[in-house]
């Protein structure tokens, strides 16, 4: 017995339609009893027909019905009938077939996200592990409390201990833009994912032994710091531009959610369970997330996406993988490097990154305790205020993203889209550090609001910055962020002791903290708005 499927984009209704005993003679003598099925989908309703075929091999080519058009576009069409196709594409939803039954079946479509196109399935997946991302990269800032009280450690140590994950999330972004660019982001992402999480569940095994856990640390920042490469190259490759701000946006986002989610999960983690149970929950669910990933297939080249991209501009999806080690040198040989380093617009990225890192990662790491020494919160409101600033930047995202998408789409220049944003990004933050650092009698939860307000508007970087590397080059947009995220990395270095030399040294949140990052917003801004640009780039090999 086989199944038949008609399709009701090859049936003809009204004056123009064959005689009804042209279309009647679809169903020969030789067919068992029909049983058709309506089913709704968005290119309008569809009809099955199950049919047992009896002694199918004894037709022939010249006894086909008149009218059955196996693979013309034109006529009724018949597919398959050695092996059903099932037009919602979910197979036996109405169990097992039975000679000349007659019910008419429904098919289910479960689970919901069958059905979606699989380019969103992979943005919502990278999305996903960036949000896991981030719970692993805030889980030490909470567990080093207990951690410090256990093993005896220091200011200094504790300090160490936290600052080796920069040192690994530095070192990887070119290799992690490289390698996504020949191997393709999909493939750097999920090794990513894998040693992040490893190297996080190892924490408590090695928590005892300083050398063994400093490069635990710095594995999980080398697994992190390709991450962001490899989603800019998988956006770049699957993503068509007039969705690409959205895209970014919710990959990017994750990281906000993931600060929330990590803030709020950790502390009753650690009160219940001890602070070892952080490291292994949150490094156990990268590892499912691994193996789920594996699920996800890559869009096909015919696919609705890759038409899209290819239409409108060029990139290589040659994703071959080297055969040798000097393939490899080769690839890293042809890269324009000079090129990159020569070109105004790179250049102006290179600068702005590190601006907006400043801000973000001393704000980060230092706000907490600026809420409690500052605003005399306790320790309870401090950590609970903490988590306002990413909470807010989740739902800025989903703003700055449809703002700067529906500008593209009423056709404003991209370069001054991504102006636009980046502009509110640092301007934003700058005004109300400003008026957080001026005396103006404000009460603690005013300041709260106000940083919270500024610190979420700049979340429309995600908009500006983040999609300029793969609107200048799609091709290289891996190694161009791994080369603008290598300098926004210092930040997570340096910024963070310089925060607390000056603090100690003049005693002042306005001079440590804030004027530090209000300088690198304001020269940021000009830079962006004087040299930044979102004009596809030609990079010719001329080093």
């Amino acid at each position: 017995m086989a199944r038949c499927s008609l399709r009701a984009d090859n049936l003809c209704f009204g004056p123009r339609c064959p005689s009804a005993t042209t279309r009647s003679s679809v169903l020969p003598g030789s067919f068992g009893a029909a049983r058709p099925s309506r089913l709704a989908s968005k290119g309008g309703a569809k009809f099955r027909v199950f049919s047992s075929i009896k002694e199918r091999q004894g037709v022939k080519e010249s006894e086909r019905p008149k009218g059955v058009n196996p693979g013309g576009a034109g006529g009724l069409r018949v597919d398959g009938l050695e092996k059903a196709e099932v037009v919602s594409g979910f197979e036996g939803a109405l169990g097992e077939e039975r000679e000349g039954g007659g019910e008419v079946g429904f098919d289910w479509r479960w689970p919901p996200w069958k059905n979606l196109p699989q380019r969103y399935k992979l943005i919502g997946t990278t999305s996903l592990a960036f949000v896991i991302c981030n719970m692993d990269k805030v889980n030490l800032s909470i567990a080093i409390i207990p951690m410090s009280h256990q093993f005896g450690w220091n200011s200094s140590v504790a300090g160490l201990v936290q600052s080796s994950f920069f040192w690994g999330y530095a070192l990887s972004q070119l290799p992690g833009g490289w390698l996504s660019k020949i191997f393709g982001g999909r493939e750097v992402l999920k090794f990513g994912v894998l040693v992040w999480s490893l190297s996080t569940a190892l924490v408590p095994v090695l928590a005892g032994f300083m050398p063994g856990l400093v490069l635990s640390r710095i594995l999980v920042g080398i697994g992190e710091g390709v991450s962001p490469s490899a989603a800019t190259d998988l956006i770049a490759r699957s993503i068509p531009l007039e969705e690409r701000s959205r895209a970014v946006a919710f990959v990017f986002g994750g990281l906000s959610v993931g600060s929330v989610t990590g803030l709020l999960l950790a502390p009753p983690l650690i009160q219940n369970f001890g602070w070892e149970s952080v490291f292994y929950i949150f490094g156990l669910l990268g590892i499912g997330w691994f193996a789920g990933f594996q699920l996800i297939k890559e869009e096909s080249e015919g696919s609705t996406a890759s038409r899209s991209i290819s239409r409108s501009e060029d990139i290589s999806t040659n994703n071959s993988i080297p055969s040798s080690l000097g393939d490899l040198a080769g690839n890293l040989k042809d890269v324009p490097w000079k090129a990159f380093f020569e070109n105004q617009a790179v250049q102006a990225m290179i600068y702005v990154h590190f601006c907006g890192s400043w801000g973000h990662y001393t704000c980060l790491s230092w706000l907490p305790t600026y809420f409690s020494e500052e605003l005399d919160l306790n320790l309870t409101e401090a950590a609970w205020v903490s988590i306002l600033p990413p909470l807010a930047s989740v739902f800025v995202t989903g703003v700055a993203s449809q703002f700067a998408d529906n500008l593209i789409a009423n056709g404003v220049e991209i370069t001054k889209v991504r102006k636009i944003c980046q502009t509110i990004a640092f301007l934003s933050p700058a005004v109300c550090m400003t008026l957080s650092s001026i005396d103006l009698g404000l009460a603690p939860w005013e300041v709260v609001g106000i940083l919270t307000g500024g610190l979420a508007l700049s979340s429309f970087a995600l908009s500006g910055l983040y999609c300029t590397h793969q609107d200048m080059s799609p091709e290289y947009a891996s190694i161009l962020l791994g080369i603008t995220n290598t300098v926004g990395a210092v930040p997570g270095i340096i910024g963070i002791a310089l925060t607390g030399y000056l603090l100690d040294s003049t005693h002042s949140w306005s001079l440590s903290l804030f004027a530090p990052s209000i300088f690198f917003y304001l020269t940021g801004t000009v830079v962006w708005l004087a040299f930044a640009s979102s004009k596809p780039q030609n990079f010719s090999k001329r080093d």
